[in-house]
């Protein structure tokens, strides 16, 4: 995130020596991205963070795709994934290209067994059912209903649950995760017309720091494979930290809408953005107020892009016969717009309450064997009726 933030306890001077108690050293770790010339932050850990005991194998976890170029807008039915015990196995990819991964899960256990770290992707974690708390070695976030939780690569995290009742939208990012450049100056603060700003984002607090040693399990996904490793020491040691990259949670409550007299394009609904794709968030808000104003969207063609729409709670005004945690793919190419009767509906109307969270890749979605068991097979014959 574009803003400073510490925890903890640290040197006065980096890469300078910062004695424990008996006068040992911790141990300093730059946590960086790009090279050296992106987001980083330096944490000290109470043990060298480097001590592989064991190497226990791999598993093979790149999605497995049934359609390689797809040329039909769909719509899944996504409360039909199963819930399952284990929080990574219940991760089931959907939609993938080069920049990103798309996947829903429904997990009932807390991670207790292992700790994890996704070194491909940064991941952004829509919470739709649920709550808890993201336990990482820079501190907890509480979680609940309407979040996103943006953890950045290379985070050793678990989640814990308040209960088994879990439904997750996830979005892996294979580039770093920002907030949009048009809403930020310079600096990197979030400017006045901004949808949210910086009070409005949560990051880690009540840092646990363990000076533990053991054997301690984190699952690493690199390229696709997640690695079984055992560690020497408690992989949540960390002292203190400062910096710029961490994980941090936003409300799509707390996201205001922009609105006007006439109807405004999907980018007022911008939240995230990364090399490929953007992410963006309807929420409940007035409709447009010209007195002649249509508030359903035009028709309109995805010349460039591939629409994703993850549909949350309310209404949603453009469309018929949709429902709680499903998901459409409007493919590049072809024209899409209102379902029937959705255009005229929507005229005189004041306001919606419509929750859902949309996708836009400007890369074609490859469509997963997981997505084809969801898929209803008749969508995209939808505006005909």
């Amino acid at each position: 995130m574009p803003f400073y933030r510490k925890l903890g306890n640290i040197p006065h001077k980096r890469h300078t020596t910062f004695k424990k108690e008996d006068g040992s050293l911790h141990y300093e770790q730059l946590f960086g991205t790009v090279g050296f010339d992106g987001m980083s932050t330096l944490m000290y850990h109470k043990h060298r963070p480097t001590m592989v005991k064991e190497y226990l194998g791999s598993k093979d976890v790149m999605p497995k795709i049934a359609v390689e170029k797809n040329f039909k807008s769909r719509r899944l039915i996504g409360f039909n994934v199963k819930p399952v015990d284990d929080y990574l196995e219940s991760r089931e990819p959907m939609l993938c290209n080069s920049d990103l991964i798309v996947a829903l899960a429904a997990p009932k256990q807390s991670m207790k067994e292992y700790f994890y770290k996704n070194t491909d992707a940064d991941e952004v974690i829509f919470i739709h059912k649920g709550s808890g708390k993201l336990r990482t070695f820079l501190g907890n976030i509480d979680f609940k209903y309407g979040d996103y939780l943006v953890i950045p690569r290379g985070m050793i995290y678990q989640m814990e649950f308040d209960d088994e009742n879990n439904r997750h939208f996830v979005v892996e990012s294979f580039s770093p995760i920002y907030t949009p450049k048009r809403y930020r100056n310079w600096f990197g603060q979030l400017l006045e017309h901004s949808p949210f700003c910086e009070r409005d984002i949560r990051t880690p607090e009540d840092l646990e720091t363990h000076d533990e040693m053991g054997d301690f399990l984190i699952k690493i996904k690199k390229e696709g494979v997640i690695h079984d490793y055992i560690y020497a020491s408690h992989p949540f040691d960390v002292e203190g930290w400062d910096g710029y990259n961490y994980p941090y949670a936003f409300s799509i409550h707390d996201f205001e809408p922009i609105t006007g007299r006439i109807h405004l394009p999907p980018p007022i609904h911008q939240t995230f953005e990364a090399a490929g794709f953007v992410i963006c968030s309807f929420v409940p808000r007035l409709y447009d107020y010209h007195p002649d104003s249509i508030p359903a969207p035009y028709n309109h063609s995805n010349i460039d892009s591939d629409e994703v729409l993850y549909y949350v709670d309310g209404d949603f005004m453009s469309r018929n016969d949709i429902d709680q945690g499903q998901i459409t793919l409007h493919q590049a190419g072809i024209p899409h717009g209102p379902h029937p009767g959705a255009y005229e509906r929507s005229i005189g109307q004041k306001e919606t309450a419509e929750l859902a969270v949309m996708v836009d890749t400007f890369k074609p979605l490859k469509i997963t064997e997981n997505a084809m068991k969801l898929d209803d097979g008749k969508y995209y014959k939808s505006w005909i009726h």
